[in-house]
This record gives C-alpha cells, sequence and structure tokens, in this order.
C-alpha cells in the first residue's frame, strides 16, 4: 500500500465560527490547532496547509481555570539588554487586546516553521460578537457540546 499525499488542488477549506464565550483558553486552543493543521479530516498531510478557516467571536470573554487569570504571566524580550517584560492574563483581557492570549495559545500549539505562519493566517479572532465573514457563511463549530470540560463550571 502507499501513503496518500494530498496535493493543493484536492484541498478543501471550510469556514468554522466558535463562539468563544466561558469556554477554557487552553482546551479552546487545541481544538483550534487541530482545526488549523488539519487533523480532523482524513486527508491530513502534514507538511500541507490543509486545515480549515477558524472565526472566533468574544475572545474578551474566554475564562481560565483556577487563579490562572490572576496568577499566569506572559513574557516577552525586547531585544535590548534588560529588555524582558511581562504582563499577566487579566492584563491582556481587561486591555485593548484580549485576543493575543488565545492567540499566542494557538501560536504555541502549532509545529514551528514556515508552515506555523501559513496557518496561522487562516485563524482570525474577534472581541465582541461581529465578525466581517458573514459572506463565506461558517458553520457553527460548538465546542460547549463536544466536552463539559471545555467549559468553566461553577
Amino acid at each position: 500500500m502507499k501513503t496518500y499525499s494530498v496535493k493543493a488542488s484536492e484541498i478543501q477549506k471550510q469556514w468554522m465560527l466558535i463562539d468563544a464565550e466561558g469556554l477554557v483558553v487552553g482546551r479552546l486552543a487545541a481544538i483550534i490547532a487541530n482545526r488549523l493543521r488539519g487533523k480532523h479530516k482524513p486527508t491530513f498531510t502534514p507538511h500541507m496547509d490543509c486545515g480549515d478557516n477558524i472565526i472566533v467571536i468574544n475572545c474578551e470573554k474566554i475564562a481560565f481555570t483556577g487563579k490562572k487569570r490572576q496568577d499566569k504571566t506572559y513574557y516577552w524580550h525586547t531585544g535590548f539588554a534588560g529588555g524582558i517584560k511581562e504582563r499577566n492574563a487579566h492584563q491582556f483581557l481587561d486591555g485593548k487586546r484580549p485576543e493575543r492570549i488565545l492567540e499566542l495559545a494557538v501560536q504555541r500549539m502549532l509545529p514551528g516553521a514556515s508552515l506555523k505562519r501559513q496557518q496561522m493566517t487562516n485563524l482570525r479572532i474577534y472581541k465582541g460578537a461581529t465578525h466581517p465573514h458573514e459572506a463565506q457563511n461558517p458553520i457553527v463549530l460548538d465546542i460547549k457540546a463536544m466536552n463539559p470540560k471545555n467549559v468553566v463550571r461553577g
């Protein structure tokens, strides 16, 4: 038997819409990363961008379990001497770009290289319930119904 490898002309992409309100960040990011890679399709090919286009709305309402909203710290370096910066998760969520938390979580779950950058262009994250992609007729993906652990309880 030969291993089947999908060609670029055979790739069919769909548009998926996810409402992130009340969803756990890590679980949501893992599902999005698998959909961006195309691992849910029987024609998955590791070296091709065969994943779907993902639209995430209400990203400012995502949830952390435990005390992560207050305690989780994100670090980055400016490139200058002594240029380490840090910011907590609640500062991101209450600030101008709350979509950055989900973007970083998904980005860190994808394997690195130029394919990661190409697959990240298929992810669109918006704060609020509106998005400009109505013409693509996205399929609503109900993450809450997949597993009760995907939603913060209590």
